[in-house]
């Protein structure tokens, strides 16, 4: 039987936080009803204290979306806590996100604070943000450099505070996935407890390790990962959830499951992309331009030949029409002649050969070649058009 994995959503959160991504509340919405209809479980929908449009977009959010827990976010701050509850009145999940730092650099340097007054701060928090709520997730801000014997008894504290799922982040994209998953495993092995609640992985990308220790972390025990459309957030971005969700999809081995519908992965990345005028790389996992596109010859004929040859993802799987055969000089004759078939153009043998000498001249001097170009290169040969 798989293990479902829940998929915490921080796209309108996180992901928010880039700057030139702000979005108004009412594009906040329209992307959480595309967020509720991907299937994902929980939406961070932002830091109702950090400003009154924060606010009024969460309190909107609370109001409209019924299928997904909608998360607000609090520093482990009694007004912050009271903001994000005002805020999410209504909601029919509604969920407090409350925590502190945890590592020695935040609890020295940035909190000022001794290790025994973080352990009673996230009780406190997380006991104060159950009068308001059931559904308490706390964070142990920059987790991932915290000593485990610490981070075990801090997470133990707030568990027994009521603090229904815990999260481990790797705020500055830091660990390996060997660490990270050693860090989560020593938690499910020494926190009493700890089946009480749920294990959030919430990885950053600094060091493009995100996606591969979230995984880490589920294979050790997390439920639960925290991630973005496009992987978008605060410098490198976050996990990405199409990469972590067509993982678990593609690696039925692993036991994972989640509630995302994948058809509707690419749409919703094109979405974001457009609504917050955060460009997509070409060459992006799951979601870029050429994430199904072929321009090599020896892969093109094998693509031709069978998909499964280079493509391990079905496009229409992540809800992309076909892969493309791009033409170029490194294009053999199997792709020109696909291409060629594809606008209704049949050649002979020999004329094929000739053709394609001719579009490996084209193909040297303007890069890629589009259909009208391959129209011209055939224009006197009428007779081979399809009827």
């Amino acid at each position: 039987m798989q293990q479902r994995i829940q998929i915490f959503d921080t796209t309108l959160r996180d992901g928010e936080q880039v700057p030139g991504c702000g979005l108004t509340k009412s594009k906040k919405l329209e992307l959480a009803k595309h967020l509720e209809a991907l299937g994902v479980d929980v939406i961070e929908a932002g830091f109702p204290i950090s400003s009154p449009g924060d606010f009024q977009s969460v309190r909107l959010l609370a109001k409209e979306i019924k299928d997904a827990s909608i998360c607000g976010l609090s520093r482990a701050v009694k007004k912050d806590i009271e903001c994000a509850a005002e805020a999410l009145k209504g909601a029919a999940r509604p969920r407090i996100h409350t925590g502190l730092g945890t590592s020695d650099q935040h609890v020295f340097t940035k909190l000022k604070m001794t290790h025994e007054e973080v352990i009673a701060k996230a009780k406190e928090c997380v006991t104060y943000a159950k009068n308001f709520v059931d559904d308490v997730e706390f964070y142990a801000e920059d987790a991932g450099r915290t000593d485990n014997e610490f981070l075990a008894q801090v997470v133990e504290a707030a568990i027994a505070a009521g603090a229904t799922v815990v999260n481990i982040p790797d705020t500055t994209g830091f660990c390996m996935p060997e660490v990270y998953g050693a860090k989560i495993k020593y938690l499910k092995d020494n926190v009493k407890d700890i089946d009480k609640a749920i294990i959030s992985a919430h990885c950053h990308n600094d060091l493009g390790l995100a996606t591969a220790n979230s995984i880490a972390a589920i294979k050790n025990g997390a439920g639960q990962i925290e991630c973005t459309i496009n992987g978008i957030g605060e410098r490198a971005g976050n996990t990405s959830l199409e990469e972590v969700v067509m993982i678990m999809k593609k690696h039925e081995w692993m036991g994972f499951e989640t509630g995302i519908d994948s058809k509707l992965l690419y749409p919703i990345s094109r979405m974001v992309s457009e609504t917050m005028h955060m460009p997509v790389q070409p060459n992006k996992a799951i979601v870029g331009a050429n994430a199904f596109s072929h321009s090599s010859g020896i892969h093109q004929d094998g693509v031709i030949k069978n998909k499964d040859n280079y493509e391990i993802i079905d496009p229409y799987e992540v809800g992309v029409n076909k892969s493309s055969i791009i033409l170029t000089a490194r294009s053999g004759r199997a792709a020109l002649n696909f291409r060629l078939a594809e606008i209704g153009v049949n050649l002979s043998k020999d004329e094929l050969e000739e053709t394609y000498q001719q579009f490996l001249t084209m193909a040297d001097e303007i890069n890629v070649v589009e259909d009208d170009d391959l129209k011209h290169l055939v224009k006197n040969y009428n007779h081979v058009f399809s009827k």
